[in-house]
């Protein structure tokens, strides 16, 4: 595996663990019962690639046990407070529009790494990564 490899899956072991933290800061809040299904569906996604993405870190040599655990800036603090502080009525709305725009940049970090990486396997993550979370901005902009 390749320090590319390496850097791209110790960053979305950050950002995974800032989308659980995103959806599970609102799954109790939320009305429209599609965003409800689509917050558990993408839950237990990440939960199952943070998994996975986990279990090859320490695989990959000297150092990326240490890297997987820096997560620092793997998400806007302020988007977060954002959420927090909804009100009830707008609770949907605020997840849709935080989580969209987290879930972009993730799909536009597993695209580059598509373009960049060396590990097959990781390239393979990141193509489902880039095509789910593309899939799932459209249906976060697209609900009401």
């Amino acid at each position: 595996m390749s320090g590319i490899d390496v850097v791209f899956l110790s960053t979305m072991v950050g950002h995974s663990e800032r989308t659980l933290q995103i959806v599970r800061l609102a799954s109790d809040r939320l009305r429209d019962d599609a965003l409800r299904t689509l917050a558990a569906a993408i839950e237990a996604t990440e939960a199952d690639e943070l998994a996975a993405m986990r279990g090859w870190l320490p695989t990959t040599g000297p150092g990326a046990s240490a890297a997987a655990h820096h997560h620092e800036g793997h998400g806007d603090d302020a988007a977060l407070d954002r959420l927090r502080t909804a009100p009830d009525a707008d609770v949907d709305r605020v997840l849709r529009e935080v989580l969209a725009d987290h879930q972009r940049s993730a799909a536009d970090l597993a695209r580059a790494q598509v373009d960049v990486g060396r590990n097959e396997r990781v390239r393979d993550l990141a193509r489902r990564i880039e095509q789910s979370r593309t899939a799932e901005v459209e249906l976060l902009r697209g609900t009401p």
